[in-house]
């Protein structure tokens, strides 16, 4: 099989740093803030699973090569990038993906970099997005890079047919801000198969209140002075926040002690420093229809982060009507042992001093 293979370098730099994205001169910014690439490490993690015949065209260097080198597998570059690569060149390298007939195309970034990819292919030639972005809506990525590999080696086994996936189109200049404008953008074709997310539909205000505010006063009825509270997005967490008479950020990670915020919008690195050995409780709830708890939307809590706070004390929180769509949970913290650990049945608090058992995957 003739497998097209293109990376977006800069793909989820702004996560770990609170950009929620790199779209347009953010990424300078997110370099200024000590951002470190992450895009060709998942990318690595991807192909690794990779089991098959396969032959890889590419592009030069950090579009591709270079990790297509490093795993030893054999490939052919099909476009030079020439300087610093943008999009620009993702919709070059997949023309010449298209001219060379692929039978796959497997690219790794966020919704940005599906937008390019379909600019380009439309509905001609299947993909499989390897997810490495910030915002990660389309339905078009893998749960997590190691599912993109499993995805990629049934096809190759099976030649299993395809089927339509929505790319949406994310405002990212309003989603710092916190609020959320999608809008479809588009449709490609993905194997039908197992492992493929779900698009976001509508991603806040559909849960149900009362049950947001029994969460909320559940929680906060029980707060230790001593203990840090950090607060991932969401409606679910923030109904925490208003519970406390405390602001919070919908879209971002904020940090609380003894009932006052400390954090808002925190990064990786401030996180740490807040943390520092001192007991922390990290209260999570997914977000949208995709079921994420982790690795969509707040890098920031990446597994340093996880591994500060402790696993046993990440509580996730979410309402009966978010289970009813979101049946099971999912993580993708960009470590794979991590993971693991967290997969399993979680305990989720549901309503006033109520729990039910989910299965984490």
């Amino acid at each position: 099989m003739l497998l097209g293979f293109v990376v977006n370098p800069i793909a989820g730099m702004g996560g770990s740093v609170a950009l929620k994205g790199t779209d347009g001169d953010s990424y300078r910014e997110a370099v200024t803030r000590g951002a470190v690439p992450v895009a060709q490490g998942k990318a690595t993690r991807a192909l690794a699973m990779i089991e098959g015949d396969v032959r890889f065209l590419t592009a030069s260097g950090e579009m591709g090569a270079s990790v297509l080198a490093a795993l030893g597998q054999e490939h052919e570059v099909v476009f030079q990038v020439e300087g610093e690569s943008g999009a620009e060149d993702t919709r070059r390298t997949c023309q010449a993906f298209l001219d060379r007939g692929v039978d796959l195309i497997v690219f790794c970034g966020g919704d940005g970099t599906a937008r390019d990819v379909l600019d380009v292919v439309g509905d001609r030639v299947p993909v499989i997005g390897i997810p490495a972005g910030v915002k990660m809506h389309s339905g078009v990525f893998a749960n997590s890079p190691e599912e993109a590999g499993k995805i990629i080696s049934a096809f190759l086994a099976e030649r299993s047919g395809t089927r339509m996936a929505e790319v949406m189109d994310v405002d990212e200049e309003a989603f710092r801000k916190g609020e959320v404008r999608a809008r479809p953008y588009g449709y490609m074709k993905v194997p039908a198969l197992e492992g493929i997310q779900p698009p976001k539909g509508a991603v806040f205000g559909t849960s149900d209140r009362e049950q947001k505010e029994a969460i909320a006063e559940y929680v906060v009825e029980r707060m230790d002075p001593g203990t840090l509270y950090i607060l991932g997005p969401g409606t679910t967490t923030k109904a925490v926040a208003d519970r406390m008479g405390r602001p919070k950020t919908l879209l971002g990670v904020d940090a609380y002690l003894a009932g006052e915020i400390v954090l808002s919008d925190a990064t990786e690195s401030d996180l740490l420093h807040a943390i520092n050995g001192r007991r922390t409780m990290l209260l999570l709830t997914p977000i949208g229809r995709q079921g994420f708890i982790l690795g969509r939307g707040n890098q920031q809590l990446s597994p340093r982060v996880i591994e500060a706070v402790g696993t046993a004390n990440v509580l996730i929180l979410a309402t009966p009507t978010k289970l009813a769509e979101t049946q099971v949970l999912r993580v993708d913290s960009g470590d794979a042992a991590l993971d693991e650990r967290l997969r399993g049945f979680r305990r989720v608090l549901i309503g006033y001093d109520q729990f039910r058992m989910v299965r984490c995957c």
